[in-house]
């Protein structure tokens, strides 16, 4: 299994985004998949998640302005990151949910069984 982020950057505020987590060793129908960030000295949150049926979810701060998607034939994860906000900077890391209890929400990726990418930095200034 192996989970490879690509996209991340630098960007002033206003600019956009998107980020791809291209997957291996299973489909992207198969679990709940989602976008997870981590920003220094803070807690790391759930930001969106999609899963088997292409349902969405987002925490209220991205509401509007990201959308998770992903393509089935190429196998990958998206996130278009659109009006990015200094408070957007993070480390970026896609997550397919394992074992998923309930439904497929931010909170899932909090899971301790979960795939995980290596991460991509995304900086707003």
């Amino acid at each position: 299994v192996q989970l490879v982020e690509s996209g991340g950057g630098s960007v002033q505020a206003g600019r956009s985004l998107r980020l791809s987590c291209k997957v291996s060793g299973f489909t992207v129908t198969s679990y709940c998949l989602g976008w997870f960030r981590q920003a220094p000295g803070q807690e790391g949150e759930g930001v969106a998640t999609i899963d088997s049926d292409d349902a969405t979810s987002y925490i209220d701060p991205v509401k509007d302005r990201f959308t998770i998607s992903k393509d089935n034939a190429k196998n990958t994860l998206y996130l278009q990151m659109n009006n990015l906000k200094l408070e957007d900077t993070a480390m970026f890391y896609c997550a397919a949910v394992v074992d998923l209890l309930g439904d497929c929400v931010p909170d899932s990726l909090k899971a301790d069984n979960n795939y995980w990418g290596q991460g991509t930095q995304v900086t707003v200034s």
